[in-house]
């Protein structure tokens, strides 16, 4: 049986530490200085998100020119949003534009993104995930020409309205990372399996170290086995973006984190399909995510909000006083998290993390 790996902090592992990354989420430019001062801080890497508003390619390319050795990462680049193809470009762009510091995070979104807002169908995700990503790992290894018939992808097209002119391609330039490695943004049960599998990290969200061991290390040994590399365990990444506010006022970082969590569980997919609510659910808050959905649904915003379970907030973020933060450390370190992704605005706990972990 794999056992998850344990990390991180000096004298466990022979100096090994956990590393520290900037979320931004869907910020966009705006935090420059942020990231600036992360950086100077030994922050490991930064991450931008897209929705439907700021896409995640240009504000990497901006800070890419802005730094000098942070990692950049997408958290996430929208899968349906573009073809394998044309991530593959991006990211072999990116990389080569950032000195080899892309780490490229990919994820299907929901629904009411993929069809409300891309207009494509949202399809199987497990088998779609699989295609896309072994089409993006063969473009950028550039070992053969470029072709792929798949359940969800035809390179070259074939359909029946093909004019029948498409050809096989190769990527113009070779890659200084042909092996860049790809994350994937992911929550469900066989979703966590297949990222372990294919993938070199996995970028969960509202993430609890304490139900870790329950809830996703399972799942995370079968995609480890299923995938036939020994040494994939050992080098995967751990990433979960984490709410962080240093405050002494318990209360009142709390109620900064409530609102992203009533919107996820609340509001973030259909009554009958919300990825988050099932996770909370997992969790032990069944009832509560129930009662928090029922009422965003029904445009009762502030009431979804104050419905969110304090518990649930101290399970998922790092929230409270510095010494209440540092003990808190110590469980996101046993639950085999390598890169803590803090999603914060605020110097203050960005320094502090730093001086508590780097």
């Amino acid at each position: 049986m794999f056992h998850f790996p344990c990390t991180t902090y000096h004298g466990r592992r022979g100096g090994d530490v956990l590393r520290l990354g900037l979320n931004l989420g869907y910020a966009g430019v705006g935090s420059t200085e942020l990231v600036v001062e992360a950086e100077q801080l030994g922050y490991d890497s930064v991450w931008a998100a897209e929705a439907w508003g700021y896409d995640a390619v240009t504000v990497l390319a901006w800070l890419a020119a802005r730094t000098e050795r942070i990692h950049l990462g997408s958290a996430v680049l929208q899968i349906p949003a573009r073809t394998p193809a044309m991530t593959a470009m991006t990211a072999y762009t990116l990389d080569e534009l950032s000195g080899g510091r892309l780490r490229l995070g990919l994820g299907l979104s929901g629904p009411q993104v993929v069809e409300g807002w891309h207009g494509v169908p949202y399809g199987k995700p497990l088998g779609k995930t699989r295609e896309y990503v072994s089409i993006v790992r063969r473009v950028l290894q550039r070992r053969t020409r470029l072709e792929h018939d798949g359940e969800h992808y035809q390179i070259p097209y074939g359909g029946p309205d093909a004019t029948g002119l498409g050809k096989p391609l190769m990527l113009i330039g070779r890659p200084i990372r042909p092996n860049l490695p790809i994350y994937l943004a992911s929550i469900g049960p066989k979703n966590v399996a297949l990222t372990a599998e294919i993938a070199d990290g996995w970028l969960p969200v509202f993430f609890s170290p304490d139900h870790a061991r329950r809830v996703f290390w399972p799942n995370l040994e079968d995609g480890f086995a299923r995938s036939g590399k020994a040494q994939r365990a050992s080098s995967f990444d751990v990433a979960p973006t984490v709410s962080a506010i240093i405050t002494d006022d318990l209360d009142y970082g709390r109620a900064q984190v409530k609102p992203l969590l009533a919107l996820y569980v609340g509001g973030m997919g259909a009554k009958s399909r919300n990825f988050y609510n099932d996770l909370a659910g997992r969790y032990g808050f069944e009832r509560e995510a129930g009662e928090i959905q029922d009422l965003y649904l029904a445009g009762k915003r502030k009431e979804a909000v104050a419905r969110v379970p304090d518990a649930l907030v101290d399970l998922t973020s790092l929230v409270g006083p510095r010494e209440m933060v540092r003990d808190r450390l110590d469980a996101w370190k046993e639950a085999g998290v390598t890169s803590l992704l803090v999603g914060t605005t605020d110097l203050v706990t960005l320094r502090t993390l730093a001086e508590l972990l780097l």
